[in-house]
């Protein structure tokens, strides 16, 4: 083997520092480098404040009122910049008499297009997790598929039957399309489901029985868009970089963690909502502040498990606002009004009582939740119930957002607990146990936990999903993990 000269060696560190910085938009020697002429947005570059009325929005989330002008006349009404079709993306159909936004064929398209098409099972360099935003090569055949040019088009995300789950599903497919660059001026999600605006701004001759036919004809791709917004996405090492030493509400120090998920969850038994277990009748107060508080069993806490996880908890410092008061299912599970969610992110108890609490399973209180120049990180256990936090946030109240993909799915598993096949999901001296910075509670037999498909326990960066995507779109070779490479993420967003 040739031993290369200590002074050649370190030109060549330096070079690939600078090839890497290059992706920045700094430094490296190639001035035509499409890595340098990228725009890389922050998070705050990211946000979006909506109108008061959501009626006045053109993009970000729009209603029923303001999509019906459109489809009335596109080619006169369509938003400043936007030069080509109207492309609706439902999640599922809507119900019976409005089972799709009306199409014509011409310039409006209306396409079925299910949340599976919009995750991937992938892996960060240290474990395989399932649901995260798709790659860029299943990106550019969505693309291809709905004939979508997201340089010219307006893209409008609905639901089709408002539900919770699909106002999730509508979710990912605003964030897989932002994430990969498409600009805010031509991306939307359509407040409320079908059944809702088929009555209100909408009418039955807006809808008709059947999606347009997917032309699979499209010829854009997603290297052709200029913005990196991979900063929307926070990997496992960012999570970890911005948690507090212990599980404390911190003030003041530019991060604000919101657990999706339900109270049960996020307590782990210690504390549930009414009506989240199965013995309870009563919703919508929160309650059962003694420990272990499951009526029939209080030893059996397993309820709030999920995906056969090794624990149930919260990483130190989280704050917990189940994402279902972001809704309001009397209005086809639409967004509630700004002012109402900017009221929840404060900390501010609803009248029912119901508002953000911390890791003390107590309510915070008005002006002890978000604080101002705060970046969001928001998770469930999948990133589909955070799609509805995140987007309250980084959406209609225009705050720094960015979603842990991985979500709890992932950081439960990184664990030094031991699988149901007898083996430990991470040796004790693994960098990234999450367990050593979370409050949890174990599962009760190792019998319970499935195994979790752990690629390299000693990685030395988590980054690798985000660094294949930036590669992608570039064309130039990114950090890709393991136990050797480049530094990780000298882009920051810790």
């Amino acid at each position: 083997m040739t031993i290369l000269p200590r002074t050649f060696r370190i030109a060549l560190a330096a070079a690939a520092a600078a090839l890497l910085l290059d992706g920045c938009g700094g430094g490296g020697a190639d001035a035509n480098s499409k890595a340098r002429r990228m725009s890389v947005n922050s998070p705050a570059a990211l946000a979006q404040a909506s109108a008061d009325n959501y009626d006045d929005n053109v993009n970000g989330l729009v209603t029923g009122a303001t999509l019906k002008r459109w489809m009335s006349n596109w080619a006169k009404e369509r938003p400043a910049g936007v030069t080509g079709k109207l492309v609706i993306l439902q999640a599922t159909a809507g119900p019976a008499g409005a089972e799709y936004i009306k199409p014509d064929g011409v310039q409006v398209f209306t396409y079925l297009s299910p949340s599976s098409e919009w995750i991937q099972t992938r892996n960060n360099g240290v474990i395989e997790t399932p649901s995260m935003v798709p790659d860029g090569a299943m990106m550019d055949a969505l693309l291809k598929k709905y004939n979508i040019d997201p340089a010219r088009d307006m893209i409008v995300a609905a639901m089709g039957t408002g539900s919770a789950p699909n106002a999730m599903a509508q979710g990912r497919i605003w964030y897989a399309l932002r994430y990969w660059g498409v600009d805010k001026e031509h991306l939307a999600l359509l407040n409320g489901g079908n059944q809702w605006l088929v009555t209100s701004s909408m009418a039955a001759a807006d809808f008709q029985a059947a999606a347009s036919a997917a032309p699979n004809s499209g010829t854009a791709t997603v290297k052709d868009l200029m913005s990196d917004n991979t900063q929307l996405q926070a990997t496992l090492r960012d999570l970890l970089a911005v948690l507090p030493a212990a599980d404390s509400n911190v003030a003041n120090d530019g991060v604000f963690i919101w657990d999706a998920r339900s109270v049960g969850q996020y307590a782990a038994g210690t504390l549930v909502e009414r009506g989240e277990d199965t013995d309870s009748d009563t919703t919508g107060v929160q309650a059962c502040a003694a420990a272990y508080c499951e009526p029939k069993n209080p030893n059996n806490y397993r309820w709030t498990f999920q995906n056969s996880g090794s624990r149930q908890g919260h990483p130190f410092g989280a704050l917990q606002l189940q994402y279902t008061y972001m809704l309001d299912s009397t209005k086809g599970f639409a967004y509630k009004p700004k002012a109402t969610l900017a009221a929840y992110l404060s900390g501010a108890p609803d009248a029912s009582g119901i508002g953000l609490i911390d890791g003390t399973n107590k309510v915070v209180g008005a002006g002890n939740g978000y604080q101002e120049g705060d970046t969001i990180y928001t998770y469930c256990e999948t990133t589909f119930r955070a799609m509805i936090t995140g987007i309250t946030a980084g959406v209609i109240l225009g705050k720094p957002t960015r979603f842990y993909d991985g979500a709890m799915v992932e950081w439960n598993s990184l664990s030094n607990i031991a699988d149901n096949s007898g083996r430990t999901i991470l040796p004790a001296d693994s960098p990234w146990r999450t367990d050593l910075r979370s409050y949890f509670r174990p599962a009760m037999s190792s019998a319970e936990v499935a195994p979790r498909n752990v690629g390299n326990a000693y990685a030395s960066q988590t980054d690798v999903i985000v660094n294949q995507d930036k590669g992608y779109k570039t064309g130039e070779s990114v950090g890709t993990g393991g136990s050797t490479g480049l530094p990780p993420n000298p882009c920051g967003g810790g």
